[in-house]
């Protein structure tokens, strides 16, 4: 058995007076360091979704995202459909050797930016509802 010298290391024990940042806090967590069980400002979920304001939120936003969704999704694969079963149409020259398929491959970057806008226009809507929800409902104490 090969016997080590002592270590000469000061802090052989994680929490030792030397090391740089000792373990515990002397104050509160900060809000990003808290888990759910440690938040204080905890809300009633269950309440708050039984709320007719928030079930408006969530009937708004549904009024615009799956439509949104489907018109994109259905635009996005009318290319590959189009280019599959009417290539004729497709290969139309427009202007030189611009054909009507790169046109709509084109069309599809200013459809989503044009989607993006919309929704960025909305959620601006759906934000001021949900601040209505929380200030009522912080007004009417929990």
């Amino acid at each position: 058995m090969v016997h080590e010298p002592p270590s000469s290391d000061p802090t052989p024990d994680t929490g030792a007076a030397t090391d740089v940042a000792p373990l515990g806090r002397s104050g509160a967590k900060p809000a990003h360091e808290r888990t759910a069980d440690e938040d204080i400002d905890v809300a009633d979920w269950e309440r708050v979704a039984a709320l007719a304001e928030f079930k408006a939120l969530l009937a708004a936003k549904a009024k615009f995202i799956v439509p949104a969704t489907i018109f994109f999704i259905v635009y996005y694969f009318a290319l590959p459909v189009l280019v599959g079963y009417a290539p004729r149409l497709m290969a139309t020259k427009v202007v030189g050797v611009v054909n009507v398929a790169y046109l709509f491959a084109l069309s599809q970057f200013v459809v989503a930016w044009v989607v993006a806008a919309l929704y960025v226009r909305a959620a601006a809507r759906f934000d001021a509802m949900a601040h209505r929800i929380v200030e009522n409902f912080r007004a009417r104490g929990r």
